[in-house]
């Protein structure tokens, strides 16, 4: 009789049934808001009791949820990453002397499931000896589920310990923040934020250029090849406008380049983030291992990075290189002031980082400019020149020393760049973090200042060739004669300071003690 069919042998167990695989979804599950468990965190609770029996002994597994399921084939219900619990109610009896467990447990790491869960009692008295040899057999994590543990109870710590590692996961990633953000406020900030960074994911951090070139590095650990294959993933994300030399093969509609990009060497994990938009900027940061909230703690570095390294190319910027062209073709500074948008009146402002620290560079001096409302900036060895157009109040900034001129006209700037760079030696000399130069009426402006001026000049002459000496005396009258105020402000040492003035006293051949004497001094130091 055609179509006939066998009865099945009696004496096997029956297969589990083995229904078609679904199809993959095009995109990966999404996992749950909260990080990962490490299968050992589950393990080491006590009031649990549960015994790794079978898989590998020292892995890195983590679960990401826990589901109980009697189904013989789980693989339908599976997302990936459950600790997947079981009485074992789906096994036929004598299911041990066939495929039951091996074709059980394949489907189970089929699915992605992360490890299985065998509760003893009520159904079975032990784990059946063919599903231990199953789960070493395929590496999946078996766990001995004691009678006195409820699956509801596996369940809870799962989550408990879920919230716990979020709580501690939002707790690293705040402290990062405020890390980062205090980072970028010092003088020196693209290699502070770097090397928070690098403190943060405990690894090392790189910032390359628009050309590919490493402009900075911070951390340790880092492996030449690890660095190489970091420099690579940099491309990756480089926008295809900035890669150094032209394009091989160029194309009317290159494709838009990923923000950032991860890879793997070994069990260095690697990452790059493009700063801002189309910049040419990549932060590169190698470390041992990923860590929850890593990627958000260098997401949060590359936006402070991308806002300190931001070139602000705009119709301000043309002016500004108009400004720049005609003062270099002999224009007067007041004819090129309104092109800098200052309003007629304009405050300098000098500024050293506070203590001892580096000297600041472009990128830094940037970033004092942007505090003080300015993209007029000039970066001089420890020095920081900032124009400020008038109207914008100048207050003092954290990690830096400040002297503030005058409000001037542009005709004064040359004045106001003096005023400033004294105002800054009288607040390193007096440690303060301001110092603004005095403008009030005084009696000394009751005298013309012709007048004023050939006096000083006359009274002046015999130091007025002598550059040092007559900015020496000048300090010295403005601290009120102290000896190592003034050797702070102008960087020299006291002795120093003792014999410029002992050789103004001579040349003067006047007493310095006399504070008629320093008055008139003070005056034609002004005015001179």
């Amino acid at each position: 009789m055609e179509g006939t069919s066998t009865m099945p042998d009696a004496s096997a167990p029956p297969a589990p049934p083995v229904p078609p695989t679904p199809p993959v979804s095009p995109t990966t599950p999404p996992v749950p808001p909260t990080p990962p468990v490490p299968l050992s965190a589950l393990l080491a609770r006590e009031d649990l009791g549960l015994v790794r029996i079978a898989g590998p002994a020292e892995t890195d597994t983590v679960i990401h949820w826990a589901h109980t399921s009697e189904m013989a084939d789980p693989y339908p219900y599976l997302l990936g990453g459950e600790l997947l619990l079981t009485a074992g109610v789906h096994i036929p009896e004598a299911a041990g002397s066939g495929t039951y467990f091996d074709d059980y447990v394949s489907r189970i790491v089929a699915a992605g499931g992360a490890a299985l869960g065998f509760g003893v009692a009520p159904v079975h008295d032990t784990v059946p000896r063919a599903l231990v040899a199953a789960c070493d057999s395929y590496g999946l994590p078996l766990l001995e589920v004691p009678p006195r543990t409820t699956f509801s109870a596996v369940a809870r710590a799962v989550w408990q310990l879920m919230a716990q590692a979020r709580h501690t996961e939002l707790r690293r990633v705040t402290e990062a923040q405020q890390s980062l953000a205090a980072a970028a406020a010092r003088p020196d900030p693209v290699p502070a934020v770097l090397r928070q960074l690098a403190q943060r994911v405990g690894g090392w951090t790189v910032l390359y250029g628009p050309e590919g070139a490493e402009l900075a590095r911070a951390g340790r650990g880092a492996e030449e090849g690890a660095v190489r294959a970091l420099a690579a993933l940099a491309r990756v994300v480089r926008p295809s406008g900035s890669q150094a030399g032209p394009s091989p093969n160029p194309s009317p509609s290159p494709s838009p380049s990923p923000s950032s990009a991860t890879d793997t060497m070994g069990r260095t994990h690697l990452a790059a983030y493009a700063l801002g938009a189309g910049q040419g900027f990549v932060l590169g940061v190698g470390a041992p291992g990923r860590e929850p909230g890593d990627h958000t703690i260098a997401s949060v570095a590359a936006v402070l990075l991308s806002l300190l390294t931001g070139e602000h190319q705009s119709g301000s910027g043309a002016a500004r290189s108009s400004a720049l062209v005609r003062l270099l073709l002999g224009a007067a500074p007041e004819s090129v002031a309104p092109l800098l948008g200052g309003g007629g009146r304009w405050t300098v402002v000098h500024a050293r980082p506070a203590g001892d620290g580096p000297a600041p560079d472009t990128v830094a001096a940037s970033a004092l400019g942007a505090a003080l409302g300015s993209t007029l900036v000039d970066a001089d060895g420890d020095v920081v020149r900032v124009l400020v157009p008038d109207g914008r109040a100048v207050a003092a900034q954290p990690g830096w020393t400040c002297g503030v001129s005058a409000s001037v006209g542009a005709p004064e700037w040359a004045a106001a760049d003096a005023q400033a760079g004294r105002a800054l030696a009288r607040a390193r000399a007096t440690r303060a973090a301001l110092v603004r130069h005095g403008e009030r009426p005084a009696l000394a402006d009751l005298v013309p200042p012709s007048d004023a001026e050939a006096y000083a000049r006359a009274l002046l002459a015999p130091v007025a060739d002598n550059a040092a000496l007559t900015e020496t005396l000048r300090t010295w009258l403005s601290l009120h004669g102290s000896w190592d105020r003034t050797a702070v402000a102008l960087s020299v040492h006291r002795n120093t300071v003792r014999q410029r003035i002992a050789r103004c006293t001579t040349l003067l051949d006047t007493d310095l003690d006399d504070p008629d004497v320093r008055m008139e001094l003070w005056f034609a130091l002004r005015d001179g």
